[in-house]
Order: structure tokens, then C-alpha cells, then sequence
């Protein structure tokens, strides 16, 4: 199914576009090893920074949209972790971003976010790479990888969305835009919970427990709305908004993994043990 076309003119007054987007500029540094930088070209001229932490060619590929204040270089140590959970981290910048080019704005942000899915396609394709496709969305970069999930779902095999947010208006407040003065309402804004609706592929939903700019209670209307028949939500104890990946640790990835093992038909390890080992027992006993 695709989402019809929706116009993001008051989300791009300058008030707003202050508010949502910190960009900042990529620092030289190496390479981790087994990593590829992959610029992409969404208009003339301008080009979007993107850096992918390869695992094997069969295993699950997670096209990542980072969060407002950050770039594609903070996920260099974090990236090896990916690989290690045999999951290839495809991780993209916004416009003005990194080495991205160009002015952020949110219609630029949404419709780039399209480009970058159909251009990442055909690189996993030219790679030989088969493993299933997934979308993930941290925090501001929710709204690409939703908007994408309702609007190619035949060709994603899932979502993940960490510290994303379901209403536009209040997270727009807690920044400190006023709403009420550019005459915003919630028609004007990203439609997550519209768009999530339309979702019915597997969906896994990660929140902070204190997260101070997205309360529980509202992120818990995208797992309410979400069409998904396999939908999950793993709420982090004690982390806020930005320590989510710090506190949830191990727990975090092993759970990205089950969920995607689910996706490719896959039995978890461990229980892979206990039924090698009630095998075993079996066989012992006579």
C-alpha cells in the first residue's frame, strides 16, 4: 500500500526547523574495519552520507534513520555490535548532516528518505546481498522509517522503532514551538499513528522508561494503532530519551535478534539448547 502524498509545509516554518534538526558536520576520522561509506545522490547537486556495518550476505539488513542530533559516525562503535548479532547496519544522514550536503528541511528529510530506500535496494542487490530488509527509526528518524514501512510494505520485511513518538503537536511543544501560534494541528503533522496503521508486517517498538521529551503513555498509541498482527514492545528500565542504547545494552540487541530470527523463520539459540539437551537427556535414559 502507498501513502498518498502528504505536504509538510508548516512542519517546514523556520521556527520548527529549529527546533527539530541539529545538524553538524562529520569529523575525519578511520574507518572501522569492514565498513563502506555509501553517498548517495537524492537531487542534483546534492548528495546524502550514509555508512554500512556489513554482517554476511544472508543475514537481515537494517536501513537506520539516527535522531535529530546526531550523524552516521557516532554509530562507529556501535555499528561492530550490529555485526556481531550477524544484523548489517545501514546507517543514512539527513541533509546538511554529516558529509551530507544541503539545507535540512522536512519535506527534503521524508521525501529523501524514499531515494535513499530505493538507491539502498539496489546496492544490496548489486552486492548479492539476500537477507530480508527492515526499516528502523530512532527518535526523529521514526518518521522516515514509518513513513516508508506504510508506503512499501511489500518490499520490507519489518520495523523497528526506537524512541519514536506518535503525536506530532506535543513533541513540537516540549521543544518549545508554539503550536497554537502557527496554528498547528496534528493534520499538519508527520501522521505516524496514520501512517502505522497501514503497517501490518512485524513491528518492534523500544522506549525509554523516563523518556523526558516522549512519555510512555504516547508511544504506546503507535503500538495501539499499528496494523501488525507480530507486534512487540520492549520498554528500557531507566534510561531517558538519550541512554537507551547505554542502559538497554546486551538486552537490546539480543531482543532486535529474536525479533528478526522471528522474520527469517528462525529459532532462537537458546532454545535450540534446551531441546538439544532434553534430547540428550532422552537418549540417556533407559
Amino acid at each position: 500500500m502507498t501513502t498518498p502524498a502528504l505536504g509538510y509545509a508548516k512542519l517546514d516554518h523556520p521556527e520548527v526547523l529549529k527546533a527539530i534538526f541539529h545538524p553538524r558536520k562529520e569529523i575525519d576520522a578511520d574507518l572501522p574495519p569492514d565498513v563502506i561509506d555509501h553517498d548517495m545522490t537524492v537531487e542534483e547537486g546534492i548528495r546524502i552520507g550514509a555508512r554500512f556495518h556489513m554482517a554476511g550476505v544472508e543475514d537481515p539488513n537494517i536501513l537506520f534513520f539516527h535522531g535529530n542530533g546526531e550523524i552516521v559516525s557516532d554509530y562507529n562503535a556501535i555499528g561492530p555490535v550490529y555485526k556481531e548479532h550477524e544484523l548489517s547496519l545501514l546507517a543514512v544522514d539527513y541533509r546538511g548532516y554529516g558529509r551530507s550536503g544541503g539545507v535540512p528541511s522536512v519535506t527534503a528529510m521524508m521525501r529523501d528518505a524514499h531515494v535513499i530506500f530505493k538507491e539502498v535496494q539496489k546496492w544490496l542487490k548489486y552486492g548479492g546481498r539476500t537477507g530480508p530488509l527492515l526499516v528502523m527509526g530512532r527518535s526523529l528518524g521514526s518518521a522516515c522509517a514509518i513513513d516508508l514501512a506504510a508506503s512499501h510494505q511489500e518490499e520490507i520485511s519489518g520495523l523497528i522503532i526506537e524512541s519514536g513518538f506518535a503525536e506530532t503537536v506535543p513533541l513540537l511543544n516540549c521543544l518549545g514551538v508554539d503550536t497554537q501560534a502557527l496554528g498547528m494541528t496534528e493534520a499538519d503533522g508527520f501522521k505516524n499513528l496514520q501512517k502505522i496503521a497501514q503497517f501490518a508486517k512485524p513491528t518492534l517498538i523500544i522506549h525509554a522508561q523516563y523518556d523526558q521529551f516522549i512519555p510512555v503513555m504516547s508511544v504506546e498509541l503507535l503500538q495501539v494503532h499499528c496494523a501488525a498482527r507480530s507486534k512487540e514492545f520492549h520498554m528500557i528500565p531507566g534510561a531517558d530519551h538519550n541512554t537507551v542504547m547505554a542502559r538497554g545494552g546486551k538486552y537490546l540487541f539480543e531482543t532486535m535478534k529474536r525479533f528478526t530470527n522471528k522474520i527469517e523463520g528462525k529459532r532462537s539459540r537458546r532454545r535450540h539448547y534446551f531441546r538439544d539437551k532434553r534430547k540428550r537427556a532422552s537418549e540417556t535414559i533407559h
